[in-house]
């Protein structure tokens, strides 16, 4: 298309023009002229080089992706081993209404319903957050105490931890700075006095941490010598893991936001505290094969680098959202439960220190529950 037919005579001929004659006569060679369909195909020819340019530089960009994904497609394949399920180490992360006042004694006997016949033995009680400088008031934890003895009357076994957290200043100007010793002081002081009101552990959750941070691998040996020291457990909300090698270092280059830790950063965490939670969630993925390949995927990472002292959680998405990072349709508990299984399976199918985490209950729904005890607990309710 764009070529010139064969046998085809020159436009000047056809025109019977003569307006060179002039020239010609004078000795001068007539300037060339362009002719229409020649310049049609130089440019339909430029353009198809472009195009194979920018057809190869798209290539390469998503020819990663498309491995990526095929391979935590393939990664969902197969069946979970026989016994991969409960370890009886499981744990809820609660709203913050259970420490406010909003509950009350009726509310705890249900939740003791809900929870019977699972694994659930630890409860993360929103009751921060902290303030910037670390400190916090003990008006936001109030009901702390008429809490903890309600759980330990209605669920006898169950622990019930501090959930505390802030926003990092790590990308924007405003949040909690780790590198500064007082913030950190504050923070020890902020978990003695939640030990004191009641509970039996400090579970931190502080975002967005970036793989690496020296000032909260210094804060963790802190927070571990204090917590053990009153007889009670430390446990952390820990970002995933890189997908790829290094995969945090690209995307914090290219988004400012690492979100990933590398797996070496992830074990030093996890040498450092009784309990590490993975928020595997929030992945991006548009799928639910591809999520619970992605959910497998960050399940065996973690246990390649989790100690055998140490309890790792993998987080079920009990909440349902649409957005960029989020999507309900794929983020699932089904496709999360079977993920880690099939992680579980692969990498340490007899590990006794494993469970899950359920985030969150005030959103959960009742497929959410039934998915979790099918899947994972598989033992049936308590008749109310």
């Amino acid at each position: 298309m764009g070529e010139k037919p064969m046998g085809e005579k020159p436009m000047d001929e056809v025109r019977g023009d003569d307006s060179h004659a002039d020239e010609k006569a004078a000795g001068e060679k007539p300037a060339p002229e362009s002719r229409p369909d020649e310049t049609h195909a130089a440019g339909n020819s430029r353009r198809r080089r472009v195009l194979r340019l920018l057809a190869a530089l798209l290539a390469l960009l998503l020819l990663p992706l498309l491995t990526a994904e095929t391979a935590l497609r393939i990664n969902y394949t197969g069946d979970p081993a026989p016994g991969t399920r409960t370890r009886h180490r499981d744990a809820l992360w609660l709203g913050h209404a259970w420490v406010d006042g909003r509950k009350t004694d009726r509310d705890v006997r249900a939740l003791a319903r809900r929870l019977s016949g699972t694994g659930i033995r630890d409860l993360y009680v929103h009751s921060g957050p902290l303030e910037h400088d670390g400190t916090l008031p003990a008006s936001a934890y109030e009901k702390a105490r008429w809490f903890t003895s309600a759980v330990h009357r209605e669920l006898p076994g169950v622990r019930v931890q501090a959930w505390l957290g802030d926003v990092l200043a790590t990308e924007t100007p405003d949040g909690l700075r780790l590198e500064r010793a007082a913030t950190r002081a504050a923070i020890l002081d902020s978990t003695r006095a939640v030990l004191a009101a009641g509970f039996q552990g400090a579970h931190f959750d502080l975002e967005p941490l970036h793989s690496g941070d020296q000032d909260y691998l210094a804060l963790l040996d802190d927070l571990r010598a204090l917590t053990h020291a009153r007889g009670a457990v430390l446990s952390v909300a820990a970002h995933q893991i890189d997908p790829l090698p290094a995969f945090h270092s690209f995307w914090g280059t290219t988004t400012g936001h690492p979100k990933w830790w590398s797996q070496a950063h992830f074990g030093q965490v996890a040498r450092r505290v009784d309990q590490i939670a993975v928020m595997s969630y929030d992945t991006m993925q548009p799928l639910q094969s591809l999520y619970g390949g992605y959910v497998a995927q960050q399940t065996s990472l973690a246990l390649e680098v989790t100690p055998d002292g140490t309890d790792l959680l993998m987080g079920l998405p009990f909440y349902h959202e649409n957005r960029f990072g989020h999507w309900a349709h794929a983020e699932t508990v089904p496709a999360a439960v079977r993920g880690v299984r099939l992680g579980l399976s692969r990498t340490d199918a007899g590990r006794a220190r494993f469970g899950v985490a359920l985030y969150v209950d005030f959103a959960a729904t009742e497929a959410d529950w039934r998915a979790y005890r099918d899947g994972w607990a598989a033992t049936p309710p308590t008749a109310s």
